[in-house]
């Protein structure tokens, strides 16, 4: 394993979450953030088998190596975070003199969706699993 930084777009789901004094407080659920404009805004890392998701904004990433990602914060303090929830798609803010077949369309445009892939409990177990070895 390399031990370079490496840049935010090669994060992979399961990837090894240390705290800042290196003890293991989870893996890589999501990252999140815009490719094509290049901004990072986090990662939604799995604390337990079957917890929540957690947010952890882009300012507590310490460091991006290969296969693990290092916070600047505290296991307590990752503890304290808050749940992660799927941003919405871009959205158009419409005016308020848009008509009503404007309207209707909106949530068709930009729904609130569930993530395409989820770690469900197995994936979960799979990586702990691994994790362990």
């Amino acid at each position: 394993m390399t031990t370079d930084p490496v840049s935010w777009f090669v994060i992979e789901r399961g990837w090894k979450v240390i705290d800042s004094v290196g003890a293991d407080v989870g893996s890589v659920d999501e990252v999140v953030g815009d490719s094509t404009n290049d901004i990072f805004n986090g990662l939604a890392i799995s604390t337990s088998l079957l917890g929540k998701p957690r947010y952890v904004p882009a300012e507590s990433v310490a460091s991006i190596i290969e296969g693990r990602i290092q916070l600047t914060m505290s296991k307590a303090e990752v503890g304290n975070l808050g749940e992660f929830s799927e941003p919405p798609t871009s959205a158009q803010i419409l005016p308020d003199e848009a008509s009503r077949l404007d309207r209707l369309e909106q949530p068709v445009e930009a729904p609130i969706h569930e993530r395409a892939f989820s770690m469900n409990v197995w994936r979960r177990l799979l990586f702990w699993l691994r994790r362990r070895r």
